[in-house]
């Protein structure tokens, strides 16, 4: 026998022996659970302020705090910070949305962007593993957040190509998208007349961009070109992440550092554009009055929701690869208020931008309406009387116009709609805002033809969007691969080209010429409602099924400092109450506003709302359905025990350490007969054993209750507990009650 084992130094130190071969077995090193798995049972009764991650169990690690700091932040914000968050900054009452968003980041984002960090640092698994050993019957919620991210990532690339694709087309001066273009017809030369009818940033994006169909059943074959730019986007993807976080936490240090770079530029130069005042002044004018509206604060919800990359599961694979003594806290607040000041900073680079464009346009509609009453005064229609002397129409001012319109309007009461003027009012271009991919490839396009340099500009700018979106691909495909890596043995590399061929493959739905149709229905209806519920149920498995008091004990044996206890009533109370408030407010919702999308009519050259039809509605509710499907089928067929619990994939390392403690029972026991404490006693029948207490040090725990089907995956602890003894039935498990 080896001379430290801990039976010869007892046998030298005399001492009397009263543990049992679990108790033996608890006190043998390492025990990979307590550091792969919220640990419920067996904790002893001297606790230890932090607990080390094992040094050999073989799970890759960030090589810096840095990388993994910019790996959540370039998940985290992404093209939603850019063109939604601006939008509904000036939708919902300028300065004044940022109050209820503020509240609504402090009270819902950061305690549940803190749980999912907490989790997925303290089990080391990503989303299917975490949840499957958090509550197994509620196992689903992974398996929902991976199909959510498989949804999500095949119209998100999209977007990456586009960007692409205007990335390449800026090389160009001047840019392809600043003029219209010139239609033959014999010797006759004609500006195109689509083109002439909106705007030639809109005919670029629409017709020589996607060539886009009328309705959404009209397909049209696929666009060649988004094709080509969609199969860089899924090289770029597949490269980044081929090597797990090796190579993607690298990226992350270009793809989420470069667009700070670019945004500030951007508003350097923005704040020396002729009327960017005028565009910031009016986004950050508050309007008290709408923090009244529920719409505003529900609004406000849904972008804290998305915005931190809540239940995709990047978040939590991200943070599996931590050490298990890291400050999750601390990360959870940084990365936050970082994707919180990143959209102030994006909104006041839109809205500078967006105020020059306001700018130029209501001066091209004050040159335009000019002519018209030049016309006017010479087919003497108006009187030259009612045009103030000081007036120069080479020279005309937007004051001087408006003056001249209101002198017009008041004379010609009756007969002033039949003039056809405009009244050319700089707060109505303001109005004008959009979002999403009308902001980036129209309003933002256009603005930047009046740039100085604007290839420059254009170049810049798409290259930024590229990176936002890459580093949200990066962060999606993890919490795909990493997931499925955990529960399976798979070659990475294969897996992960695998992944992206397939995802390129299913992405060509998207780059037909009625593709950016589907794009908006699958952000519409895959991702919204399904997210929803997957984190109110990652809420609710850890704050009412695991525990909130038991989840602050583990917070604390793992950070070394006890969470504040506002924590305590944020999980188990407001968050979940929020979350209810937002799916009800979203089912209400969907059923009032009828399903539909915006189509590109092209003999009116506009956009006309369309319902769609029958098989496209069944289409998204189709996404819907499936994205939550694996929650309650994975309920059921664990409650029923049609499937294992999956526990026994989570503590390989654990497990077969004990199966070689186990190996040596009989030697152990030989050896407790040998060290009985006086000469010719008998070994007792029954080993005394020290009381399983809860985390929180008061609350025994029965170890015939630790079952598989436990809620805690914690089963495989039976087998130290009682290897001799044959496991009892299942018991169903109750939630622990924080009272």
């Amino acid at each position: 026998m080896p001379k430290n084992s801990k039976v010869t130094q007892r046998e030298q130190s005399h001492e009397h022996v009263t543990e049992s071969v679990a108790d033996l077995l608890a006190n043998e090193e390492p025990f990979d659970y307590k550091s792969s798995s919220l640990n419920v049972g067996a904790a002893s009764e001297k606790r230890v302020p932090q607990i080390e991650a094992p040094e050999n169990d073989g799970r890759p690690a960030w090589n810096s705090k840095l990388q993994y700091i910019l790996a959540q932040v370039g998940f985290s914000v992404g093209l939603g910070n850019v063109w939604r968050f601006p939008y509904l900054c000036q939708k919902n009452g300028g300065g004044a949305y940022l109050v209820p968003y503020f509240i609504l980041l402090i009270i819902i984002g950061i305690p549940l962007f803190f749980l999912e960090l907490a989790v997925g640092q303290k089990i080391r698994r990503g989303s299917i593993g975490v949840w499957n050993y958090v509550c197994p019957r509620l196992g689903g919620i992974g398996m929902s957040s991976l199909m959510v991210c498989g949804f999500v990532g095949l119209y998100y690339n999209v977007i990456i190509g586009w960007s692409i694709f205007y990335f390449f087309q800026s090389f160009q001066y001047p840019l392809p998208w600043s003029d219209c273009p010139i239609r033959k017809n014999g010797t006759l030369a004609i500006v195109e007349p689509e083109c002439e009818k909106s705007s030639a940033t809109t005919y670029f994006w629409y017709r020589q961009t996607l060539n886009t169909t009328s309705t959404i059943a009209e397909s049209g074959g696929l666009n060649v070109k988004m094709t080509l730019s969609l199969l860089v986007a899924w090289i770029i993807v597949c490269l980044a992440v081929i090597k797990g976080i090796a190579s993607s936490g690298k990226v992350m240090y270009f793809s989420s550092l470069f667009p700070y770079l670019v945004l500030f530029c951007f508003l350097v130069r923005g704040l020396m554009l002729k009327g960017s005042v005028d565009g910031i002044a009016h986004m950050f004018t508050p309007k008290l009055e709408k923090m009244l509206e529920p719409q505003v604060w529900r609004e406000a919800a849904t972008q804290v929701f998305f915005a931190l990359g809540l239940g995709f599961g990047g978040v939590i694979a991200f943070s599996s690869y931590n050490k298990i003594d890291n400050n999750c806290h601390f990360d959870a607040v940084l990365v936050s208020f970082i994707n919180f000041f990143t959209s102030i900073l994006a909104t006041l680079v839109v809205f500078a931008v967006l105020g020059f464009k306001a700018n130029i346009m209501n001066e091209k509609c004050v040159s335009e309406n000019a002519e018209k009453i030049l016309g006017f005064l010479n087919s003497n229609v108006l009187s030259h009387d009612l045009i103030p002397p000081h007036v120069n129409f080479s020279r005309l001012t937007t004051s001087e116009y408006a003056e001249i319109y209101g002198v017009i309007k008041t004379v010609k009461e009756d007969g002033f709609a039949r003039l056809g003027l405009y009244p050319c009012l700089l707060e109505d271009e303001l109005n004008k805002a959009v979002q999403g991919t009308g902001l980036a490839f129209i309003a933002f396009t256009e603005a930047m033809t009046h740039f100085p340099a604007s290839p420059f500009w254009s170049v810049m700018f798409f290259f930024m969007l590229i990176n936002l979106g890459l580093g949200s691909m990066i962060g999606t495909m993890t919490g795909i691969t990493t997931p499925v890596l955990d529960a399976y043995k798979v070659q990475k590399e294969l897996f992960t080209v695998c992944c992206c061929i397939v995802a390129f493959l299913c992405g060509l739905l998207f780059v037909q010429r009625s593709g950016n149709y589907f794009v908006t229905m699958f952000d519409d209806y895959s991702a919204g409602l399904p997210l929803t519920v997957v984190v109110i149920l990652e809420n609710i498995s850890v704050s009412w099924v695991y525990g909130t008091k038991r989840f602050m004990q583990d917070l604390e044996d793992m950070l070394g400092f006890r969470p504040s206890i506002i924590y305590f009533y944020l999980w188990k109370y407001v968050s979940p109450l929020c979350l209810i408030v937002l799916i009800s407010a979203t089912v209400i919702e969907m059923v009032i506003i009828p399903p539909g999308y915006n189509a590109w009519v092209q003999e009116l050259a506009q956009e006309r709302f369309q319902s769609y039809p029958r098989w496209a509605l069944v289409m998204c509710f189709a996404l819907i359905a499936v994205a939550m499907l694996p929650l309650p089928v994975v309920f059921i067929a664990r409650q029923f025990n049609l499937m294992s619990d999956g526990s026994n994939k989570l503590a390989v390392s654990y497990r077969k350490t004990m199966m070689k403690d186990m190996s040596n029972l009989e030697e152990q026991d030989e050896a407790r007969s040998i060290l009985r404490a006086k000469p010719g006693e008998a070994p007792p029948s029954t080993a005394a054993r020290r009381p399983f207490l809860t985390p929180g040090g008061n609350k025994p725990l029965d170890p015939n209750s630790l079952s598989p089907n436990m809620c805690y995956g914690t089963g495989y602890q039976n087998a130290a507990i009682s290897p001799t003894t044959p496991s009892t039935p299942p018991t169903p498990a109750t939630p622990e009650s924080d009272s």
